[in-house]
């Protein structure tokens, strides 16, 4: 398969990259499109549209002192690239959208996949308006999907917890936090069940790990030797957390704590303290 991707170098689209060429796939890279400009996706069968405009190491509030332009380069860029692709015959298209979509359900909510978005966020509404969008142009010949993920890590560059674990290995004991997190070979993997399966269409959740800074910040500690005060436990039964029912039934299963730990070593060589 001939898979168009936009955000190849970054934190997700990195990981996409990689199994797509690992599992045999030809992978054609769009660089950063200005808007009105139409892609090349000629001999393509699909896209995967990871990339994202923002302020970086920020998502929610990424629009900085320009949220008219981060909508132009998020929602209305997503759409002409989805058009484009329907136009020159491309066949299946994912959308790399968020967990942020649901900001706005009460906390404690179980989220399914096909649990209707309620974003409080501009993020997470520029996200849930290219679902809809997308979700509007689907047909027979032209499925597509939209991925919901958490929070994602994994070694390399760019890499989540390096404020977090650098400033703990540093002395600074962190503010007690609980999410949901996903490493992004997990979320890779997602991408290519949904590109073969035929039925795909719709939206999806990613999740794994329930995650406790305390839990993380312990691992660590316990490789480095650093002394520094644990974060108390934060109260997890606040936390929104999604269910990954769909992907599940695709013989998807992520890799847990066990992952987690094996990965460790690697992310923390990447982190100065």
């Amino acid at each position: 398969m001939r898979i168009a991707l936009t955000g190849a170098s970054g934190l997700v689209g990195r990981w996409i990259h990689r199994a797509a060429l690992e599992a045999g796939h030809e992978v054609a890279i769009l660089p950063g499109w200005r808007l009105g400009d139409t892609p090349d996706l000629a001999g393509c069968d699909a896209l995967v549209h990871a990339a994202f405009h923002h302020l970086p190491g920020r998502y929610r509030g990424g629009e900085g002192e320009d949220p008219q332009g981060f909508v132009r380069a998020n929602r209305d860029g997503s759409l002409l690239l989805f058009q484009a692709a329907r136009d020159q015959g491309v066949g299946r298209v994912i959308f790399l959208s968020s967990r942020a979509v649901h900001d706005g359900h009460p906390e404690g909510m179980v989220l399914t996949d096909e649990l209707s978005p309620a974003p409080t966020s501009l993020y997470g509404k520029v996200k849930a308006e290219a679902e809809a969008a997308l979700a509007a142009m689907a047909g027979p010949d032209f499925l597509a999907a939209s991925l919901r993920p958490t929070g994602v890590y994994g070694p390399g560059p760019p890499q989540k917890w390096a404020g977090l674990i650098g400033d703990f290995l540093r002395g600074t004991t962190p503010a007690p936090r609980v999410a949901t997190e996903l490493h992004g070979a997990d979320l890779a993997r997602a991408v290519l069940l949904l590109l073969a399966d035929p039925a795909m269409a719709g939206s999806y959740n990613a999740s794994d790990l329930v995650l406790d800074r305390q839990d993380l910040l312990a691992e660590v500690a316990r490789r480095t030797g650093c002394a520094t005060p644990l974060p108390r436990r934060a109260d997890a039964g606040m936390l929104r957390r999604p269910l990954c029912d769909r992907l599940q039934a695709l013989g998807w299963r992520p890799g847990g704590m066990t992952l987690l730990r094996r990965e460790l070593p690697r992310i923390l060589t990447e982190i100065q303290p």
